[in-house]
């Protein structure tokens, strides 16, 4: 049977994969190992997106915390990064997010935080699983006074906000900036946050209906964004995703400025004030070949992880490093989060504009992109980790890297929360690495299906 968790929780089609049973299971099984060391009654912080299944989901697993003894904290439709921070704020024994990200409407996913705001580490999401899998043969369920109750929260966004304004507290008076807001977590606190600090917010993709969430909108469908920066004459624009641990960025002349681009831009900025600690970035094997060349120019020590920003963060922690992310956008400031937080990212970067007085088309030239082809290959999801036992997958992907041998790259990876390959060329002639990507995504979807 296939692991329940993948590289960002579990997830799936809400109320068909995901459902109200499997989450207050996830809720049981969770709160229980999470909190066995402890003898205090253990609380659990909640939160969610604003997809339409996250009441039946949050309830549900709310419900199967209690019903082990634990009371829980609900903070309702809040940024992920916004848990991660006020469950190791608050001291809480775990904080639970209900979100699948940048995944559309259909999808919903449950992820854990332990007390001090980090992901769960896979040897305790296997202990909760294999809980769930002997239907929890260990726990003694409560009664009486001992069962949990849920207390509900609604100032847990102002707080985030506060705490991002404390974090990078820049002046954005003059300013104007478009926010795209994904029809998700983020459409309160990013507009809200700029604001304060003095920006002319034009928001887009600020009113959730619990359906539209990522429906053509934020980071990951940028096309409206890049023409309505261009229209009103903004000096930025910024796109979250569902859940707003993501950010990707529009300069002024409505060109994408990705997650590689935007650690280059804040990471030297960061050294040149002496706050990069070890003069260290941490990065993906999927960043641009232009980001790392960028980074030996500037005698910054670029890390390289495995694609997943659970990876990247285990990397940070273990060299105390300050900096680290992925080209999608996920960046993480440790100083000030234990998460990806699309907020401070944006903060961040716009420190860098508001410190320099140079637009972002000038700040983005200190790394050249080379062209990269990305195209998805569909094939079930219980065979995705396993396409190098094909031999005619295997020779074709071992020609392509023939072919590019200094000239280039190709990476191909299974994907962590959808049932897809990634198929991945860099290189010099985007014309070929796009023809190229595509032959081998076709072959490899043709074979596997």
């Amino acid at each position: 049977m296939a692991r329940l968790f993948g590289t960002d929780g579990v997830r799936g089609v809400a109320n068909e994969e995901l459902t109200p049973t499997l989450a207050m299971q996830l809720g049981q099984a969770g709160a229980y190992v999470l909190s066995k060391e402890n003898e205090h009654k253990p609380t659990i912080m909640v939160g969610c997106d604003t997809r339409i299944s996250g009441d039946m989901l949050a309830n549900a697993l709310m419900a199967g915390a209690c019903s082990v003894g634990a009371n829980v904290v609900y903070v309702g439709v809040v940024p992920t990064p916004a848990v991660a921070y006020l469950t190791k704020k608050y001291k809480v024994d775990a904080g639970v997010v209900i979100s699948a990200s940048h995944n559309p409407v259909e999808f919903n996913g449950i992820k854990f935080f332990d007390g001090n705001g980090y992901k769960l580490p896979d040897s305790l999401e296997d202990e909760i699983e294999a809980l769930i899998r002997s239907g929890m043969k260990e726990i003694k369920f409560p009664v009486g006074s001992r069962v949990g109750k849920i207390k509900y929260r609604t100032d847990a966004r102002e707080e985030y906000i506060n705490h991002a304004i404390r974090a990078v507290n820049v002046n954005l008076n003059h300013m104007k900036i478009v926010v795209d807001c994904a029809e998700g977590a983020a459409y309160y606190t990013s507009v809200e946050a700029l604001k304060e600090l003095g920006a002319e917010v034009v928001a887009i993709h600020n009113n959730p209906d619990g359906t539209n969430i990522n429906a053509n909108c934020g980071s990951t469908h940028m096309e409206e964004l890049m023409a309505r920066v261009v229209y009103e004459k903004a000096g930025v624009g910024l796109a979250f995703d569902g859940d707003a641990d993501r950010l990707l960025a529009v300069d002024e002349n409505g060109e994408v400025v990705d997650g590689d681009q935007i650690m280059a831009i804040v990471g030297l900025h960061m050294k040149k004030q002496g706050k990069l600690k070890k003069n260290t970035v941490v990065a993906t094997i999927m960043s641009n070949l232009g980001f790392f060349l960028m980074g030996e120019k500037n005698q910054l020590h670029m890390e390289q992880t495995k694609v997943g920003d659970r990876y990247v963060l285990e990397r940070m922690r273990e060299i105390g490093a300050s900096l680290g992310g992925e080209q999608s956008g996920h960046v993480i400031f440790l100083d000030e989060n234990t998460t990806g937080d699309g907020l401070l990212s944006a903060l961040h970067l716009l420190q860098v504009m508001a410190d320099t007085g140079k637009p972002l088309s000038e700040l983005k030239q200190v790394m050249e992109v080379l062209p990269q082809a990305l195209v998805n290959a569909k094939v079930p999801n219980h065979k995705k980790e396993n396409y190098m036992d094909y031999p005619e997958i295997a020779e074709a992907i071992a020609e392509l890297e023939k072919q590019f041998a200094g000239e280039g790259r190709v990476l191909i990876r299974p994907s962590g929360t959808e049932p897809l390959v990634r198929v991945m060329i860099e290189g010099k002639d985007q014309e070929l690495i796009e023809r190229e990507a595509k032959k081998l995504a076709e072959l490899i979807q043709n074979i596997m299906l």
